[in-house]
């Protein structure tokens, strides 16, 4: 099936999160059985999370990693497109949650290498030079469904939702049927959360 045939979804996504990694997974799962094409976009949980004094340490810390992440993964999309932005978050998907690789530059050069990118754009890491784009991807995705969300953001047509959060990746069948109830219930009128405790961390095999 060609691409001028398929549904787009629009996933923004922050390469660092497990959650969001799992449910790209989810829709890649789903793009083998329904007419939908993905197309990548980036978010930054750290720009989600500008201006909380109420983060544990920890976690603000590993925001300024995550924000690294993120500023390659923007430089890429800039010199390459949208498709190379998919493969590149695949790579560092693999690293960062297959692999339990750190989040430094060596990192960021082996996922590049690995979809076939300029490896000298992991020196975005610490540049500003992107942010300015980064902000504005960032926006977009989270303008669609307000700021007390997290990562990822789908759209689809004029509908847009946070999650959904799922553990491990659903399959087959499985996979069809979250689908298809999310899409339900995000295209219900007046519907906005529904929610239960997590019992378990992300299951990213």
């Amino acid at each position: 099936m060609t691409d001028d045939v398929r549904t787009p979804v629009d996933f923004w996504f922050d390469p660092t999160c497990p959650w969001a990694w799992i449910t790209s997974r989810w829709l890649l799962e789903v793009t083998q059985h329904r007419p939908i094409m993905p197309r990548w976009h980036v978010m930054s949980l750290t720009l989600l999370n500008e201006g909380r004094d109420d983060l544990p340490e920890r976690y603000r810390r590993g925001l300024q990693g995550a924000l690294e992440a993120v500023r390659v993964c923007v430089a890429a999309e800039q010199k390459y497109g949208a498709p190379a932005l998919g493969r590149l978050y695949t790579e560092l998907g693999t690293e960062f949650h297959l692999k339990n690789a750190p989040r430094q530059r060596s990192t960021y050069e082996a996922a590049l290498v690995a979809a076939n990118l300029d490896p000298g754009l992991a020196s975005a890491a610490g540049s500003d030079e992107f942010d300015a784009a980064l902000r504005a991807s960032h926006d977009d995705g989270v303008g669609r469904v307000g700021t007390d969300v997290g990562t990822p953001v789908i759209a689809v047509r004029d509908v847009a939702f946070f999650g959904p959060v799922v553990s491990p990746a659903p399959r087959g069948a499985a996979a069809l049927r979250l689908w298809d109830g999310v899409l339900a219930l995000a295209a219900t009128g007046g519907f906005f959360e529904l929610k239960r405790s997590r019992t378990q961390g992300p299951i990213v095999g």
